[in-house]
Protein backbone atom coordinates (compact mmCIF):
# COMPACT_ATOMS: atom_id res chain seq x y z
CA UNK A 1 0.00 0.00 0.00
CA UNK A 2 2.79 2.45 0.90
CA UNK A 3 4.48 1.67 -2.43
CA UNK A 4 1.20 2.44 -4.23
CA UNK A 5 0.93 5.79 -2.45
CA UNK A 6 4.52 6.64 -3.35
CA UNK A 7 3.81 5.88 -7.02
CA UNK A 8 0.71 8.09 -6.84
CA UNK A 9 2.77 10.95 -5.44
CA UNK A 10 5.36 10.55 -8.20
CA UNK A 11 2.58 10.60 -10.81
CA UNK A 12 1.01 13.71 -9.27
CA UNK A 13 4.40 15.49 -9.14
CA UNK A 14 5.07 14.69 -12.80
CA UNK A 15 1.70 16.17 -13.78
CA UNK A 16 2.06 19.30 -11.63
CA UNK A 17 5.68 19.98 -12.64
CA UNK A 18 5.21 19.11 -16.31
CA UNK A 19 8.19 16.79 -16.65
CA UNK A 20 9.81 13.72 -15.15
CA UNK A 21 13.11 15.51 -14.59
CA UNK A 22 11.44 18.34 -12.65
CA UNK A 23 9.44 15.85 -10.58
CA UNK A 24 12.62 13.91 -9.91
CA UNK A 25 14.39 17.02 -8.64
CA UNK A 26 11.50 17.78 -6.29
CA UNK A 27 11.46 14.21 -4.95
CA UNK A 28 15.21 13.55 -4.99
CA UNK A 29 14.88 10.83 -7.64
CA UNK A 30 16.55 10.36 -11.00
CA UNK A 31 14.43 10.70 -14.18
CA UNK A 32 15.08 7.01 -14.84
CA UNK A 33 13.59 6.01 -11.50
CA UNK A 34 10.60 8.32 -12.04
CA UNK A 35 10.00 6.78 -15.48
CA UNK A 36 10.27 3.25 -14.07
CA UNK A 37 7.79 3.98 -11.27
CA UNK A 38 5.33 5.52 -13.74
CA UNK A 39 5.53 2.43 -15.96
CA UNK A 40 4.96 0.23 -12.93
CA UNK A 41 1.89 2.28 -11.99
CA UNK A 42 0.46 2.08 -15.52
CA UNK A 43 1.15 -1.67 -15.68
CA UNK A 44 -0.64 -2.22 -12.38
CA UNK A 45 -3.65 -0.16 -13.56
CA UNK A 46 -3.62 -1.67 -17.03
CA UNK A 47 -3.93 1.69 -18.81
CA UNK A 48 -1.80 4.55 -20.05
CA UNK A 49 -2.00 7.65 -17.87
CA UNK A 50 0.43 9.92 -19.72
CA UNK A 51 1.29 10.55 -23.35
CA UNK A 52 5.05 11.11 -23.49
CA UNK A 53 7.02 12.92 -26.19
CA UNK A 54 10.56 14.25 -26.18
CA UNK A 55 9.27 17.73 -25.32
CA UNK A 56 6.16 17.36 -23.21
CA UNK A 57 3.91 15.14 -21.16
CA UNK A 58 0.12 15.20 -21.50
CA UNK A 59 -2.59 13.45 -19.52
CA UNK A 60 -4.73 10.87 -21.27
CA UNK A 61 -8.45 10.89 -20.58
CA UNK A 62 -7.96 8.07 -18.06
CA UNK A 63 -4.97 9.92 -16.61
CA UNK A 64 -7.00 13.09 -16.04
CA UNK A 65 -9.69 11.26 -14.11
CA UNK A 66 -7.07 9.32 -12.14
CA UNK A 67 -5.16 12.52 -11.33
CA UNK A 68 -8.26 14.20 -9.86
CA UNK A 69 -8.81 11.22 -7.59
CA UNK A 70 -5.15 10.90 -6.66
CA UNK A 71 -5.13 14.53 -5.51
CA UNK A 72 -8.02 13.77 -3.16
CA UNK A 73 -6.23 10.70 -1.82
CA UNK A 74 -2.95 12.54 -1.22
CA UNK A 75 -4.78 15.45 0.39
CA UNK A 76 -6.54 12.99 2.67
CA UNK A 77 -3.23 11.41 3.66
CA UNK A 78 -1.78 14.86 4.36
CA UNK A 79 -4.77 15.79 6.51
CA UNK A 80 -4.51 12.51 8.42
CA UNK A 81 -0.82 13.06 9.11
CA UNK A 82 -1.50 16.63 10.19
CA UNK A 83 -4.22 15.44 12.56
CA UNK A 84 -1.92 12.93 14.19
CA UNK A 85 0.82 15.54 14.54
CA UNK A 86 -1.75 18.01 16.00
CA UNK A 87 -1.27 20.39 13.07
CA UNK A 88 -4.43 19.67 11.11
CA UNK A 89 -5.30 23.37 10.96
CA UNK A 90 -1.94 24.50 9.62
CA UNK A 91 -1.21 25.50 6.03
CA UNK A 92 1.85 23.54 4.90
CA UNK A 93 3.71 22.73 1.70
CA UNK A 94 3.37 24.74 -1.52
CA UNK A 95 0.17 26.50 -2.59
CA UNK A 96 0.02 26.88 -6.38
CA UNK A 97 -2.34 29.67 -7.46
CA UNK A 98 -3.46 31.09 -10.80
CA UNK A 99 -4.89 34.62 -10.91
CA UNK A 100 -5.79 37.21 -13.58
CA UNK A 101 -2.82 39.48 -14.28
CA UNK A 102 -4.15 42.88 -13.16
CA UNK A 103 -6.39 41.64 -10.37
CA UNK A 104 -3.64 39.42 -9.02
CA UNK A 105 -1.16 42.30 -9.02
CA UNK A 106 -3.60 44.74 -7.38
CA UNK A 107 -5.67 42.62 -5.00
CA UNK A 108 -3.80 39.39 -4.24
CA UNK A 109 -0.04 40.03 -4.33
CA UNK A 110 -0.03 43.00 -1.88
CA UNK A 111 -1.73 40.88 0.79
CA UNK A 112 0.34 37.69 0.61
CA UNK A 113 2.82 38.82 3.26
CA UNK A 114 0.46 38.73 6.30
CA UNK A 115 -0.97 35.38 5.20
CA UNK A 116 2.48 33.85 4.74
CA UNK A 117 3.68 35.35 8.01
CA UNK A 118 0.76 33.67 9.77
CA UNK A 119 1.53 30.37 7.99
CA UNK A 120 5.29 30.05 8.22
CA UNK A 121 5.39 26.46 6.89
CA UNK A 122 3.74 27.48 3.61
CA UNK A 123 5.30 28.63 0.35
CA UNK A 124 3.28 30.12 -2.51
CA UNK A 125 3.71 29.73 -6.27
CA UNK A 126 1.43 32.34 -7.89
CA UNK A 127 1.16 32.52 -11.67
CA UNK A 128 -0.51 35.58 -13.24
CA UNK A 129 -2.24 34.99 -16.55
CA UNK A 130 -5.41 36.12 -18.30
CA UNK A 131 -5.75 32.68 -19.90
CA UNK A 132 -8.22 30.13 -18.49
CA UNK A 133 -5.78 27.58 -17.09
CA UNK A 134 -6.48 23.87 -16.71
CA UNK A 135 -6.41 23.68 -12.92
CA UNK A 136 -6.19 19.90 -12.71
CA UNK A 137 -3.98 19.31 -15.73
CA UNK A 138 -1.48 22.00 -14.73
CA UNK A 139 -1.40 21.12 -11.06
CA UNK A 140 -2.95 24.24 -9.51
CA UNK A 141 -4.44 24.12 -6.03
CA UNK A 142 -6.84 26.91 -6.92
CA UNK A 143 -7.48 29.68 -9.42
CA UNK A 144 -8.97 33.15 -8.99
CA UNK A 145 -11.44 33.76 -11.79
CA UNK A 146 -13.54 36.76 -12.75
CA UNK A 147 -16.41 35.31 -14.71
CA UNK A 148 -20.03 34.27 -14.96
CA UNK A 149 -19.38 30.65 -14.11
CA UNK A 150 -21.29 27.91 -15.89
CA UNK A 151 -21.66 24.27 -14.86
CA UNK A 152 -18.31 22.67 -14.12
CA UNK A 153 -16.77 19.69 -12.39
CA UNK A 154 -14.75 22.19 -10.35
CA UNK A 155 -15.86 23.78 -7.08
CA UNK A 156 -16.24 27.57 -6.89
CA UNK A 157 -16.56 29.89 -3.89
CA UNK A 158 -17.77 33.43 -4.54
CA UNK A 159 -15.30 35.90 -3.04
CA UNK A 160 -16.66 39.28 -4.10
CA UNK A 161 -19.13 40.95 -6.47
CA UNK A 162 -17.99 42.66 -9.66
CA UNK A 163 -19.44 46.01 -10.74
CA UNK A 164 -18.48 47.16 -14.24
CA UNK A 165 -19.43 50.70 -15.24
CA UNK A 166 -18.73 53.32 -17.91
CA UNK A 167 -16.18 55.95 -16.89
CA UNK A 168 -14.26 58.89 -18.32
CA UNK A 169 -11.73 61.41 -17.04
CA UNK A 170 -12.98 64.93 -16.14
CA UNK A 171 -10.66 66.23 -18.86
CA UNK A 172 -12.53 64.22 -21.50
CA UNK A 173 -15.92 65.38 -20.18
CA UNK A 174 -14.73 69.01 -20.22
CA UNK A 175 -13.68 68.73 -23.88
CA UNK A 176 -16.48 66.52 -25.26
CA UNK A 177 -19.32 66.72 -22.76
CA UNK A 178 -21.01 63.73 -21.16
CA UNK A 179 -23.18 61.37 -23.22
CA UNK A 180 -26.87 62.14 -22.70
CA UNK A 181 -28.16 58.63 -23.35
CA UNK A 182 -26.94 55.26 -24.62
CA UNK A 183 -27.38 56.12 -28.31
CA UNK A 184 -25.30 59.26 -27.76
CA UNK A 185 -22.23 57.02 -27.23
CA UNK A 186 -21.96 56.87 -31.04
CA UNK A 187 -20.84 60.51 -30.90
CA UNK A 188 -18.07 59.81 -28.38
CA UNK A 189 -14.67 58.12 -28.31
CA UNK A 190 -15.34 54.69 -26.83
CA UNK A 191 -12.26 52.66 -25.95
CA UNK A 192 -12.45 49.00 -26.96
CA UNK A 193 -11.52 46.40 -24.30
CA UNK A 194 -8.19 44.62 -24.68
CA UNK A 195 -10.02 41.44 -25.79
CA UNK A 196 -12.30 43.35 -28.23
CA UNK A 197 -15.43 42.05 -26.52
CA UNK A 198 -18.52 44.24 -26.96
CA UNK A 199 -19.97 46.20 -24.07
CA UNK A 200 -22.96 44.22 -22.79
CA UNK A 201 -24.89 46.45 -20.44
CA UNK A 202 -28.17 46.38 -18.58
CA UNK A 203 -30.15 49.62 -18.64
CA UNK A 204 -33.61 50.93 -17.80
CA UNK A 205 -35.08 49.23 -20.87
CA UNK A 206 -33.18 45.96 -20.55
CA UNK A 207 -29.95 44.61 -22.06
CA UNK A 208 -28.08 46.65 -24.68
CA UNK A 209 -24.87 46.01 -26.60
CA UNK A 210 -22.24 48.27 -28.13
CA UNK A 211 -19.05 47.29 -29.91
CA UNK A 212 -16.59 50.18 -29.35
CA UNK A 213 -14.53 51.20 -32.37
CA UNK A 214 -12.22 53.79 -30.89
CA UNK A 215 -8.77 54.84 -32.11
CA UNK A 216 -6.87 52.59 -29.66
CA UNK A 217 -6.24 48.88 -30.13
CA UNK A 218 -4.26 46.91 -27.55
CA UNK A 219 -3.97 43.48 -25.98
CA UNK A 220 -3.44 44.99 -22.53
CA UNK A 221 -6.24 45.92 -20.16
CA UNK A 222 -3.80 48.17 -18.31
CA UNK A 223 -3.19 50.20 -21.48
CA UNK A 224 -6.95 50.85 -21.71
CA UNK A 225 -6.93 51.84 -18.04
CA UNK A 226 -4.15 54.40 -18.54
CA UNK A 227 -5.80 55.70 -21.70
CA UNK A 228 -9.11 56.46 -19.97
CA UNK A 229 -7.26 58.07 -17.06
CA UNK A 230 -5.40 60.21 -19.60
CA UNK A 231 -8.65 61.54 -21.08
CA UNK A 232 -8.61 59.64 -24.38
CA UNK A 233 -12.21 58.45 -24.20
CA UNK A 234 -14.91 56.50 -22.38
CA UNK A 235 -14.18 52.97 -21.16
CA UNK A 236 -15.97 50.17 -19.37
CA UNK A 237 -14.00 49.29 -16.21
CA UNK A 238 -14.51 47.21 -13.12
CA UNK A 239 -14.62 49.12 -9.86
CA UNK A 240 -11.94 46.81 -8.42
CA UNK A 241 -9.67 48.31 -11.10
CA UNK A 242 -10.51 52.02 -10.71
CA UNK A 243 -12.13 52.36 -7.26
CA UNK A 244 -9.58 54.82 -5.79
CA UNK A 245 -9.59 56.90 -8.98
CA UNK A 246 -13.38 57.23 -8.76
CA UNK A 247 -13.16 58.23 -5.10
CA UNK A 248 -10.50 60.86 -5.85
CA UNK A 249 -12.36 62.29 -8.85
CA UNK A 250 -9.74 61.23 -11.39
CA UNK A 251 -12.53 59.35 -13.15
CA UNK A 252 -16.28 59.96 -13.20
CA UNK A 253 -19.09 57.59 -14.04
CA UNK A 254 -21.08 58.31 -17.18
CA UNK A 255 -24.56 56.96 -17.94
CA UNK A 256 -24.97 55.64 -14.36
CA UNK A 257 -28.21 53.86 -15.33
CA UNK A 258 -26.12 51.41 -17.39
CA UNK A 259 -23.81 48.72 -16.00
CA UNK A 260 -22.63 45.25 -16.91
CA UNK A 261 -24.45 42.21 -15.58
CA UNK A 262 -24.08 41.46 -11.87
CA UNK A 263 -23.86 37.74 -12.67
CA UNK A 264 -20.09 38.17 -13.11
CA UNK A 265 -18.22 37.80 -9.84
CA UNK A 266 -14.79 36.99 -8.41
CA UNK A 267 -14.45 33.31 -7.52
CA UNK A 268 -11.92 30.95 -6.02
CA UNK A 269 -12.08 27.77 -8.09
CA UNK A 270 -10.54 24.48 -6.95
CA UNK A 271 -10.70 20.82 -8.01
CA UNK A 272 -12.64 19.14 -5.20
CA UNK A 273 -14.54 19.96 -2.02
CA UNK A 274 -13.71 16.56 -0.58
CA UNK A 275 -10.43 16.35 1.38
CA UNK A 276 -9.79 20.04 0.84
CA UNK A 277 -6.22 20.74 2.06
CA UNK A 278 -5.91 23.22 4.92
CA UNK A 279 -3.67 25.47 2.82
CA UNK A 280 -6.44 25.92 0.22
CA UNK A 281 -9.24 26.38 2.74
CA UNK A 282 -7.28 28.92 4.80
CA UNK A 283 -6.27 30.98 1.76
CA UNK A 284 -9.81 31.08 0.37
CA UNK A 285 -11.16 32.15 3.78
CA UNK A 286 -8.41 34.80 3.99
CA UNK A 287 -9.39 36.36 0.65
CA UNK A 288 -13.11 36.20 1.47
CA UNK A 289 -12.47 38.06 4.74
CA UNK A 290 -10.16 40.55 3.01
CA UNK A 291 -12.72 41.51 0.36
CA UNK A 292 -15.90 41.17 2.43
CA UNK A 293 -19.53 41.67 1.29
CA UNK A 294 -18.70 45.24 0.21
CA UNK A 295 -15.10 45.13 -1.08
CA UNK A 296 -12.70 47.85 -0.04
CA UNK A 297 -12.33 49.05 -3.64
CA UNK A 298 -16.01 50.03 -3.65
CA UNK A 299 -15.14 52.43 -0.85
CA UNK A 300 -12.16 53.87 -2.73
CA UNK A 301 -9.81 52.35 -0.16
CA UNK A 302 -6.92 49.93 -0.04
CA UNK A 303 -7.25 46.52 1.61
CA UNK A 304 -6.58 46.20 5.31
Amino acid sequence: MMSNLADMEIFARVVSSGSMSAAGRELGLSPAVVSKRLRRLEDRLGTRLLQRTTRQIALTEAGQGYYERVLAILAGVEEAENFVSRRSGDARGTLKISAPTTFGRMHVAPYLEPFMRANADLSINMMLTDEMVDIVGEGYDLAIRIAELSDSSLVAKRLAPVRRILVAAPRYIAEHGAPKDFTDLENHVCLAPHNNDPWRLEGPDGPVTLRPAGPLQTNSSEVVREAVLGGLGIAQRSTWDIGPELAKGKLVQVLPDYAATRKVAIYAVYPSRQFLPAKVRLFIDYLADLYGPVPYWEKGAEGS
